[in-house]
């Protein structure tokens, strides 16, 4: 990068969870997860531009007059981070272009941040190494190292310490995004107390670390949707299904309209329902739409956060 440029553009995808396990709660107040991740086509845009300070402004088709644009965005956190490892001295200016629906278990926060690190690296010329800025990412939440790396992976720990998983071809997504959000800690408390609940009838395992099952790495490695379908599980799907009950009729719907299986991203309450072919995400898109569904079709796996070039 020009050290006289002015500006420079990177994004950062979305995330799709096609496995998520959760193991017991730990003394640091998080859990143990075992997860497989997929970054699809849905990406956040951040444009970072040389300032004397540090600030964020939003835009695109998302609503985000709830998001907040002081110190607590994660945005203005990674650039105020990246800056503090490097001794910059100067500050820079945010423009973010958001399409991944806010508070809706796809990481929409997550790839803001990685974008701006990989953005704000560019434009400053701090010239971090990919291994210090997947560093900085683990400082700054969960799902960013993910949002930074892209592709498909395997998390454990937090969700932070990743593996490249061998994904081959491509998969077809068609995602509902809701009209609300859904709070991860809340989701997860909500787990705790099911679990609480129903300890007598959870099998033995719970509780235990959780792993991956070895079908899901068996289809994604084999390009097979179908098996994929078969395989998908999220621990996090039933708390966010009696938090909003609404989400079932909508995996009902997508099922009777072609999907090979529907499955709650993350937290929630994005739906992602996995389908054959290009043609029948297209057919799912219509009916679900049809339905007044806010309806996005995304393919997966995607690239991780990178600068865009002029």
């Amino acid at each position: 990068m020009s050290p006289d440029a002015r500006s420079v553009t990177a994004k950062a995808p979305g995330k799709i969870n096609v496995f998520l396990r959760v193991g017991a709660l730990q003394d640091d107040g998080y859990h143990d997860l075992a997860t497989a991740y997929q970054a699809v086509s849905l990406c956040e845009e951040v444009r970072a531009s040389r300032a004397d300070d540090f600030s964020v402004a939003f835009e695109g088709p998302i609503d985000t007059s709830g998001l907040e644009v002081d110190e607590s965005n994660i945005a203005i956190k990674a650039a105020r981070l990246l800056a503090r490892t490097t001794d910059y001295r100067g500050g820079v200016r945010l423009d973010i272009t958001k399409r991944v629906p806010i508070a809706g278990g796809m990481g929409g926060g997550s790839a803001d941040a990685a974008a701006t690190l990989v953005a704000c690296d560019a434009l400053w010329g701090t010239g971090l190494s990919r291994e210090d800025l997947h560093g900085l990412a683990a400082q700054l939440g969960a799902d960013v190292p993910f949002a930074l790396m892209g592709g498909t992976a395997i998390g454990t720990g937090r969700g932070d310490e990743l593996s490249p998983a061998l994904a081959k071809g491509s998969f077809d997504w068609v995602l509902v995004l809701a009209d609300h959000g859904l709070s991860t800690p809340v989701v997860f408390r909500e787990l705790d107390r099911h679990r609480e609940r129903n300890a007598a009838e959870l099998a033995p395992g719970v509780g235990t670390a959780p792993v991956v099952d070895a079908n899901v790495l068996q289809a994604l490695r084999a390009g097979d949707a179908h098996l994929l379908a078969e395989t998908m599980h999220n621990d996090l799907q039933a708390p966010a299904l009696h938090l909003a009950p609404n989400l079932s009729t909508i995996l009902e719907l997508g099922e009777r309209n072609g999907a090979l299986a529907g499955i709650v991203s993350g937290s929630g309450p994005t739906i992602a329902f996995l389908t054959a072919d290009r043609n029948s995400a297209i057919s799912l898109q219509i009916a679900l739409s049809a339905a007044r569904l806010d309806v996005v079709r995304v393919t997966a796996p995607a690239h991780g956060a990178r600068t865009l070039h002029d």
